[in-house]
């Protein structure tokens, strides 16, 4: 589960299926994609950091839990 994301998400009121547009994938692929059963790419990790959350590092974002 990548808690740093989703913990964002809520904060900035950014939803998985904003997230699905963004990336042109469908929501479905999202939702098993924050809970860590698929990677995000590096693309996308950087397009959803870009569009989203500037402010904050890929490595904080999509840190995995231990």
């Amino acid at each position: 589960m990548l808690k740093n994301l989703v913990a964002e998400m809520a904060r900035r009121q950014v939803t998985r299926r904003d997230i699905a547009r963004t990336l042109g994938i469908s929501y479905g692929t999202v939702i098993v994609k924050i809970k860590g059963d698929y990677d995000f790419t590096v693309s996308e990790a950087q397009k959803i950091r870009n569009t989203y959350f500037p402010d904050l590092t890929i490595e904080y974002l999509f840190a995995k839990e231990a």
